[in-house]
């Protein structure tokens, strides 16, 4: 195969001045840097689009599901008049309420820049005034960033924003318990990027303004933050020094030293090392602190110790079924101190279950929580939520709620009244853990992708965020301005797939659980061997044991003798010929064809990403795989033609079937995460291609058009306010319309991208995270990072465009 290189041709849409006043990412390709801010006030002018679009009387109907929610990141609670406000947080659902104990739930922080929330809490002595800081500080790679803290003074009725834009994430805040103007924010800062705007932060003057109060480096931020409750002059600060890499989990490196405890008994003037007695400098991870209301002078750590601990052993593998072949590190490990952070010791044991405790990424966990009434009793918060009553020494294990914790509040009232927050949403126990009650109807599902069939009804499928697939009926039987939302049952693929579906058979679905494996599925088998198992019969089928189901991914020597070993990322592509149904494409840093839907594959491309050895860890359990193809499209006119974008910024095409492939790399912004291709049904030899900046702290909108395969590019971002930009999609039937989704909503131009306006009405701050458009039953479907899947009837919004522009062509 041949691969060739055009030469540079990168061309920029001239816009009108009036047009260009409006344009916020203009500004940032002449310079302005888009970050944090550069998003909050993006934000101001979509919401004023939004106001002003001729579709926002066009509603967006949610779909579901309606009996799972989705990850919740804090809770807090509000006493006044002996009523009881909860107070949900959620890592990209915003904020949400009730009043009633779970019976009901509103949204009451669901229009803002970022809805990314890392923690909330209320002022102690005023329960009217709520603080909100954005910004999930767990550092999921799908984590969203924030833009600083708002806050209410009318029980959360109304948020004003107060600062701090550029820390991103949000881990703590803590408020005095008697004069709600001071409050002390710990920041722990950007993702992806050193910055200088993390540390612990104070202000005395309820927000107004802020001042800087402890600080490390431009790696290390606060993760978390407690009060002395006999004392609110003396806090102590936990410091995580860490960068999430693109081919690397957040972990330790050679040469840090910054984290670590640090006590201030001043209010923050001053900052005294608290470490003696915990692992070394080098080897401290993530930690979560928390002192003992009975008893201050008692405080717990809950250390992500990466210390040696044990070799791997034989067949082990991790979360994601990679093999283990470093040795384990120490992880989960509990330290007391009875001296206020004098002196600690370590009180957990060595044993499987504290090695297993947060898997093998305890830095998306490090929680941990005294019982009010009793030093003695503690919880740790990691996979599962564990109780110990002997002061750490030995754990039980809570059952009756989801996995992956993230926040527990304790009634110091009564401590058998429990408030979790995980992966799964929102749970209650009134029973110290013995039982728990599940608030579905807090929240919102992260799906990352949605693909429609084409059965009658229409079956919608998307894969969630630590859910798995799933997928629901889009019930179009009382009109596309009635469809219900539905509860969604388990399809194939893992939390991390995409789909495909074979157009002359439904039932055959392709998915990929993550890192590369791929399966096909004949859903009518899968369903009939379920059924005869449960009849006691022996379910037939080939692959992992399960009927219907058939393990496709292509075999490692495929990759070369010499080559390195096949890397897929977390959500790899793969797609069904829309000319020959039994062919389909499968990316890793290759492109795999199969002719007979995935029994043997031919490797038909080189290497098409950057192959950068430095960019590369290879067998690390902090490895994560990178320099992959994560977009894959076929031109839907002409056979052979197909399109590869990489997550580290390469695009080529190939128009002969994969002989002989084209970069198409040096037309297009840098390293930017390749987020969707889109070859044209309308125009042959017209492809749109989105980018995304969200791995670099870069929140500019990267959308782009070529009339000739490529060799040129225009960018089409035109007055989008922000990215990042997630999807673009053409309309089936009026060659005038697109789409497309980021990270605060839906967008649609009827003019040939001169102008995009906001699609919809109704829609939260949300990010759209795919988009697709059924050419039969005319209903576009969104999938959101947060809010579940909603849909609209695309015969209005035709319609709509007829009526609001004139056709400018393409």
């Amino acid at each position: 195969m041949i691969l060739t290189r055009v030469a540079p041709a990168f061309v920029f849409t001239i816009v009108s001045s009036a047009v260009a006043l409006l344009v916020p990412h203009l500004r940032a390709q002449q310079s302005q840097k888009a970050d944090a801010e550069y998003l909050r006030t993006a934000y101001d002018s979509y919401r004023s689009m939004a106001q002003s679009s001729p579709y926002r009387g066009i509603a967006w109907q949610p779909l579901g599901p309606t009996n799972i929610s989705g990850r919740a990141t804090d809770v807090a609670v509000a006493q006044k008049n002996g009523a009881r406000r909860i107070y949900a947080a959620f890592a990209t659902s915003g904020v949400w309420k009730t009043d009633d104990d779970g019976v009901s739930w509103q949204a009451i922080f669901e229009h803002q820049a970022s809805t990314s929330i890392g923690d909330v809490a209320v002022a102690p002595s005023n329960p009217d005034i709520v603080w909100v800081g954005t910004g999930e500080a767990n550092l999921f790679r799908a984590s969203m960033a924030g833009v600083g803290i708002y806050k209410s003074t009318d029980g959360a009725k109304t948020f004003t924003h107060s600062g701090l834009t550029d820390t991103q994430t949000i881990a703590r805040i803590v408020v005095h318990p008697s004069n709600p103007e001071v409050v002390y924010v710990a920041a722990s800062g950007h993702e992806w990027t050193d910055n200088e705007m993390r540390g612990v932060f104070k202000t005395a003057d309820g927000g107004r303004t802020w001042q800087k109060v402890f600080y490390r480096g431009p790696r290390t931020g606060a993760i978390d933050l407690v009060m002395d409750p006999a004392d609110p002059n003396t806090l102590y600060a936990e410091m995580w020094q860490r960068i999430r890499r693109k081919w690397s989990d957040p972990r330790t490196e050679p040469g840090y030293s910054e984290g670590g405890i640090w006590k201030t008994t001043d209010a923050g003037r001053t900052w005294l090392e608290a470490n003696a007695g915990l692992p070394a400098a080098q080897f401290r991870g993530r930690i979560g602190l928390d002192v003992a209301r009975s008893n201050p002078n008692v405080l717990y750590a809950f250390v992500d110790n990466y210390e040696p601990g044990r070799p791997p052993r034989e067949g082990e593998r991790d979360a994601y079924t990679r093999p283990i072949f470093e040795g384990r590190i120490k992880s989960a490990e509990v330290y007391r101190s009875d001296d206020k952070g004098g002196t600690w010791r370590k009180v957990s044991e060595n044993n499987d279950f504290m090695m297993g405790h947060s898997g093998t990424y305890g830095w998306v966990f490090g929680q941990i929580r005294v019982d009010p009434a009793d030093e003695n009793t503690i919880y740790t918060l990691g996979l599962g939520l564990n109780v110990s009553r002997d002061a750490g020494k030995s754990f039980t294990s809570l059952r009756g709620m989801h996995g992956d914790h993230h926040g527990l509040w304790i009634d110091p009232a009564n401590p058998a009244v429990l408030y979790n927050a995980n992966d799964g949403g929102f749970y209650r126990s009134t029973d110290a853990g013995k039982t728990w009650t599940y608030d579905v109807s807090a929240g919102g599902i992260q799906f990352y992708n949605v693909t429609l069939d084409t059965s009658t009804p229409i079956w919608a499928y998307g894969s969630i965020q630590d859910y798995g697939s799933r997928r629901g009926v889009v019930d179009l039987s009382k009109g596309r301005d009635r469809i219900p939302a539905v509860a969604w049952s388990n399809a194939p693929g893992g939390e991390g797939s995409h789909h495909a579906i074979d157009r002359t058979n439904n039932d055959i679905v392709y998915s990929h659980g993550f890192y590369g494996n791929f399966t096909r599925v004949d859903i009518a088998v899968s369903a009939a061997g379920r059924a005869a198992g449960q009849a006691g019969g022996q379910p037939q089928g080939r692959g992992r044991g399960r009927a219907g189901v058939t393990n496709i991914r292509p075999p490692v020597t495929l990759s070369g003798e010499g080559e390195p070993e096949l890397r897929a990322q977390w959500m790899a592509p793969i797609v069904s010929s829309q000319h020959e149904p039994a062919t389909v494409y499968a990316g890793f840093q290759f492109v795999f064809r199969s002719t007979n839907r995935g029994d043997t594959w031919e490797r038909i491309s080189p290497d098409l990403t950057s192959n950068d050895p430095s960019q590369l860890l290879l067998k690390s359990s902090s490895a994560i795989p990178y320099q992959t193809i994560v977009a894959l499209a076929e031109s839907p006119t002409k056979p052979g033609v197909l399109y590869a974008g990489t997550d580290d910024g390469r695009l080529h095409v190939t128009m002969d079937g994969g002989k002989n492939w084209t970069d198409l790399t040096s037309s297009l912004p840098a390293r930017r995460w390749v987020s969707r291709i889109v070859p044209s049904r309308h125009a042959e030899g017209t492809v749109f291609v989105t980018l995304r900046g969200r791995e670099d702290d870069d929140f500019a909108p990267y959308v782009y058009k070529s009339t000739d395969n490529g060799k040129t590019f225009t960018s089409i971002a035109a007055n989008v306010p922000a990215g990042p930009v997630n999807v673009i999609r053409e309309d089936p039937t009026d060659a005038n319309v697109l789409y497309l989704g980021t990270d605060f909503g839906a967008f649609v131009t009827t003019n040939g991208a001169r102008q995009w306006q906001v699609l919809g009405g109704n829609l939260p701050s949300t990010q759209v995270s795919d988009l697709q458009v059924h050419p039969r039953d005319n209903v576009i479907v969104i999938a959101t990072y947060g809010r579940g899947m909603w849909a609209m009837d695309a015969l209005k919004v035709r319609a709509e465009s007829r009526h609001a522009a004139p056709s400018a062509g393409r």
